[in-house]
């Protein structure tokens, strides 16, 4: 346990009440406080840290929230604004740890590395999909070299939302998750592959399907896409980012092929919890590997935690031992991976809004090519508006959709808070 307890505030209710239920138990820090908007929320994340003998200071407004006495802070706010309050945070000496995604444009991307650059305080990626105990496993075995060089990845998330799409949106037809695009929120399917094999896309292609189901709750991009990637090293991978294609359970899904072998998650029953794997020359492979792994390293407190098969404990975790300069430290998600792992998501919808058009992704490492695109805002949302932008979030067509239906939504939003 560390001497001094890491002070650390949550910005963002919904997402962070997950957050608060694991840093108000952690031995390493003291969660201070919490802000959002939506007082339930608030009422409700502050009774989940009292349970856990916390005791937080919550805040409505983002002024006071900011001045609060805190060393670090986690981002749990809309996945569209996390670069601008990361700024915020670092240039003023906190640690960042943020949710999905990094940033929503080429130009917030460059502005954040930065960020990140001068300040040189912690910032972390809290990628989860990249902290389950099947993707960490991959990444053993792959770094190893259990599986040869890496020649092919495939990351897949499908997540059938409209049955909670009223609880994720409010009801609000100007929520981010109503414009989005569909390659926009890549990183689940993208992450993994990034980590486990230390590579990053290099070139990107996308396309996208229809938008058939989508647009009855409100949602205008389309119901799916795909990006296929060259990789830093001249493998290929195929992602399905966020794809809300109908099936159940949802799809959390990866596999790598080496030049010795490969390995894969299962696609149903415990799925991301289960890898598969073959190594060229092993007896074991001549039947089957299949297992459950365990994390590389447990306590009680991670046992405790199921959010996300558990994966919710290790970025905070890590988070925190990035700040002690602790061992464990090396297995954050720093900026640099987490914009490659965010850009294919911008770019894809370019390249499907200028024709499937290959496009190169961008190295924010190298000051000289950030220098190419610090005033890069290419996208679909409305605060971005003008002349040479995207005006519309599927390729085809522009949806138009009715007030009842954002209405529907939100009196089933006003019932859940009156209920809960």
């Amino acid at each position: 346990m560390a001497e001094k307890k890491i002070k650390v505030g949550v910005f963002g209710a919904a997402r962070g009440e997950t957050m608060v239920s694991i840093l108000s138990r952690h031995p390493d820090a003291e969660l201070t406080a919490i802000c959002d908007r939506a007082k339930p929320m608030l009422e409700r994340c502050k009774n989940t840290a009292e349970k856990f003998g916390a005791k937080i200071t919550t805040y409505e407004n983002f002024e006071q929230f900011f001045q609060h006495d805190m060393d670090a802070v986690v981002l749990a706010n809309y996945a569209t604004e996390h670069a601008e309050y990361a700024i915020k945070f670092l240039d003023s000496g906190r640690h960042v740890v943020s949710e999905l995604l990094s940033c929503q444009t080429l130009a917030e991307g460059v502005a954040l590395v930065e960020a990140v650059e001068r300040s040189g305080k912690v910032y972390s990626y809290a990628e989860n999909c990249c902290y389950l105990r099947s993707t960490l496993e991959m990444r053993k075995i792959y770094r190893r070299g259990d599986l040869g060089e890496f020649l092919h990845g495939e990351g897949e998330y499908v997540h059938d939302c409209e049955s909670i799409w009223p609880y994720i949106t409010y009801g609000e037809r100007n929520h981010w998750r109503n414009w989005m695009h569909s390659t926009f929120y890549c990183t689940h399917a993208i992450g993994p592959i990034v980590t486990i094999t230390g590579t990053r896309p290099v070139r990107l292609t996308a396309y996208e399907t229809l938008n058939y189901n989508k647009r009855r709750y409100g949602s205008l991009g389309a119901d799916g896409s795909v990006i296929v990637c060259q990789m830093s090293n001249d493998a290929t991978a195929v992602f399905l980012p966020a794809n809300l294609f109908k099936r159940q359970p949802e799809s959390i899904w990866f596999a790598i092929y080496g030049s010795k072998g490969m390995a894969e998650t299962d696609r149903w029953g415990e799925c991301s919890n289960i890898i598969n794997v073959f190594i060229e020359g092993s007896e074991l492979s001549e039947t089957e590997i299949r297992y459950r792994p365990r994390f590389p390293e447990e306590t009680e407190l991670s046992r405790k935690i199921s959010g996300h098969g558990g994966a919710d404990f290790y970025t905070m975790h890590y988070f925190l031992k990035a700040i002690q300069d602790a061992p464990g430290k090396e297995n954050i998600i720093d900026v640099y991976q987490a914009i490659d792992m965010t850009l294919p998501g911008i770019l894809g919808y370019k390249s499907i809004w200028e024709g499937n058009k290959p496009i190169d992704v961008p190295d924010f490492r190298i000051k000289e090519v950030r220098d190419r695109f610090r005033n890069d805002n290419w996208s679909v949302d409305p605060k971005f508006a003008g002349p040479g932008q995207p005006d519309r979030s599927y390729s085809r067509e522009k949806i138009e959709v009715p007030d009842s239906v954002y209405e529907e939504q939100a009196a089933k939003w006003r019932e859940y808070l009156q209920n809960s």
